[in-house]
């Protein structure tokens, strides 16, 4: 398991849901909350490529891409959720956030910023944790057919 490669892909998770978001906001879609949940596209890209590049290298530990592969992905979140809250920050903050906080786990109330920043980590934790499991099952299963394939070729020596 390469910290460089857990980071690497865990800056593109970033960079590809900081990018969206700001399309996002610029085309005043933010509110819209079946288009935020394509920012799953941008976990399961990052956490397949480490898995990946995992499998390509001959690391088929089944805990170990399951460690990397939910670093992978945290490591994206906690960038993300940083950066949101630094652009929250910068846009006003308690206030900007009174239009979005309805869309996200709050039913009502009126969050901090930093309560909408674990609340928002907390929701990207589950979604680590659901792409990284789901991801490593069609993994293992690969792993088991490569594995099967060189067993019957040492095998047949």
């Amino acid at each position: 398991m390469k910290t460089s490669r857990i980071l690497t892909n865990g800056i593109i998770i970033f960079l590809g849901i900081g990018v969206f978001f700001l399309f996002m906001e610029l085309l005043g879609l933010s509110k819209n909350i079946y288009l935020r949940l394509i920012n799953f596209v941008f976990v399961i890209y990052g956490v397949n490529r480490t898995l990946q590049q995992n499998h390509d290298e001959g690391n088929y530990g089944y805990y170990t891409n399951l460690a990397a592969g939910l670093l992978t992905s945290v490591s994206g979140l906690i960038m993300s959720v940083a950066a949101f809250l630094i652009y929250v920050s910068i846009q006003g903050g308690d206030t900007y956030l009174e239009r979005y906080h309805q869309s996200y786990l709050f039913g009502s109330g009126n969050p901090s910023m930093y309560q909408f920043g674990i609340s928002l980590f907390l929701e990207g934790l589950a979604a680590c944790a659901i792409t990284s499991f789901t991801l490593m099952q069609f993994w293992k299963d690969k792993d088991r057919k490569i594995n099967a394939v060189d067993d019957v070729n040492h095998n047949s020596y």
